[in-house]
């Protein structure tokens, strides 16, 4: 295994540094960048695994892709390490060339050869995000077969229908396509792992920054890449774990950290009008919804679905739990993607949610519980839906627990209603249709895990159209089943969707070049700088 350079700080180093400032310092080093945000939810560094929002973030500062994207215009796709790329005219093989003289952190080259193994190792892996790639037919046993190496600087990549081009650019640019160091990994293999148990906590990759060091719920260091072709104007990006937000706040106020992630709406107003403070804010491809159980009986009743639609008091949420982090929104596409419809016809109306649970058999209510994370605003959000459920009599018990916990729970569908937030992974509609609408097997040992299989949900007929839909090439023809999709999800899916994220970032003013982006892996500090 080659050493990383000398220059970059030992663990001890940088968890001393990291967890000392405000006792010996009252701004942050001139040359790093801290961060305050809650970042409980990372469960592994592993491009191949990884799934969560926050650790996503991470993976876009430090890998790279065959493929990107203008953040500003996400229509506009470009090469990353990828220089060129054709597609046969059958529509099934593109070739990729990759750009010449291009190296890891570590100094080995990036080679078709190490394109090649990234995509096959995350389609052997099998783990979440897996399915990005495994949708186009790709499957251990093929996967040598479809995915190839043509020359030093060359490969293919073979898909099993001529797929809507867009479609698969966006997934070869989504974290699980990352592109790994073969050699570093193959050095770091143990009984045959492709090298994961070594890179669920180190690095392996070429991107503007080196992931250095990470302590779970506390740390996480990002050292500039001495091998990048564009040179990171700082040396390295620290992000604090800080739970509380008050806490976050003080930090930013006292210069002790350059920029907080998770203030509450009341503590964003009053930073705000603070002279040496910026607020930066950008729309997410992210909304916030309820997964109910299909496994509960209660929960299983399509009136009973609907009744809990009626019981949220959407507006009230957006204007003050979630005040500037997000708006109305109840269709499982966010806006911004093709055939986003913008109808919200939900509305706290508890009359009507009496009426339809006494045609369920439920007039007296029933009791139920929510697995939420220990967030302060997914905590105000539950609270908020626990006094509106109430009035129809439905007795919700929340059940709080930290971000992994909840995922690790809902992810084995052993939940009752589940809040959280879902982030598109690619940006075209089928990222979400493929998720919300459709759901292949429904047994508990199926392969592919979408949403709808979480909440034990078979959707019917709308498998099979969000299948055609992802075929479609004519764009307004697309745009139209996806608003169909949405619609049959908003009458009787088992998801109370209620917003679209906003995300807010409170920023020193010194600060200049801090990124958030349309998905969290876009969010960007590779040309973050200080005054």
């Amino acid at each position: 295994m080659k050493r990383l350079p000398k220059f970059l700080l030992s663990a001890a180093m940088v968890a001393t540094m990291a967890t000392s400032f405000s006792a010996v310092m009252a701004a942050t080093p001139p040359d790093t960048l801290v961060q305050a945000w809650q970042s409980d939810d990372i469960i592994s560094l592993d491009p191949a695994e990884v799934f969560e929002m926050n650790a996503s973030e991470i993976i876009g500062n430090t890998y790279e892709r065959l493929i990107t994207y203008d953040i500003k215009d996400v229509s506009k796709i470009s090469g990353q390490v990828a220089e060129s790329w054709t597609v046969s005219p059958d529509g099934k093989t593109y070739t990729f060339k990759i750009k010449p003289n291009r190296k890891f952190a570590s100094g080995n080259p990036i080679t078709a050869e190490d394109v090649v193994y990234s995509l096959q190792r995350a389609v052997a892996l099998d783990k979440s995000p897996a399915f990005i790639l495994g949708q186009f037919g790709l499957t251990k046993d093929n996967m040598k077969d479809k995915i190839k190496q043509t020359g030093p600087l060359e490969l293919t990549f073979e898909v099993d229908k001529p797929y809507a081009p867009t479609l698969v650019l966006y997934c070869l640019g989504n974290s699980v396509a990352s592109i790994v160091d073969k050699k570093l990994l193959t050095q770091n293999e143990k009984d045959g792992d492709w090298g994961y148990n070594w890179l669920k906590t180190k690095y392996a990759g070429s991107g503007p920054y080196i992931m250095r060091d990470w302590k779970a719920n506390e740390v996480l260091v990002l050292e500039r890449n001495p091998n990048y072709e564009q040179k990171t104007p700082l040396a390295r990006v620290i992000y604090r774990h800080i739970k509380e937000t008050a806490s976050q706040r003080l930090l930013l106020e006292k210069g002790d950290v350059d920029v907080a992630r998770s203030l509450n709406p009341e503590e964003i107003a009053a930073v705000s009008k603070n002279p040496d403070i910026t607020v930066q804010s950008a729309p997410k491809g992210t909304v916030y919804y309820l997964g109910l159980n299909q496994k509960n009986p209660n929960l299983a009743k399509p009136e009973v679905r609907q009744a809990l639609k009626y019981l949220v008091d959407y507006q009230a949420i957006a204007d003050t739990i979630m005040k500037s982090k997000g708006e109305v929104h109840q269709n499982f596409l966010p806006k911004g993607f093709l055939g986003a419809e913008s109808n919200n016809p939900y509305k706290l109306d508890v009359a009507k949610a009496k009426e339809l649970l006494a045609k369920a058999g439920l007039k007296d209510g029933f009791s139920v519980t929510m697995d939420t994370r220990s967030t302060a605003e997914i905590t105000g959000v539950a609270q908020a839906m626990q006094a509106t459920f109430a009035q129809a009599g439905i007795k919700l018990e929340i059940l709080p627990m930290d971000s992994k916990q909840a995922l690790t729970k809902y992810r084995a569908r052993q939940h009752d209603i589940y809040i959280g937030n879902w982030g598109s992974d690619y940006q075209d509609p089928n990222s979400n249709a493929d998720t919300f609408a459709a759901n292949d097997d429904n047994s508990d040992n199926a392969k592919a895990k979408p949403l709808a299989w979480r909440n034990a949900w078979d959707p019917g007929p709308l498998t099979a159209k969000t299948r055609a839909a992802v075929m479609e090439r004519d764009a307004e023809k697309r745009a139209q089943m996806y608003k169909e999709l949405q619609k049959a999800v908003l009458d009787d899916g088992p998801f109370v969707i209620f917003l679209q994220q906003t995300e807010v970032a409170a920023v020193r003013k010194n600060v200049q070049n801090f990124v958030l982006g349309p998905s969290f892996s876009d969010n960007d500090v590779s040309q973050a700088k200080k005054n």
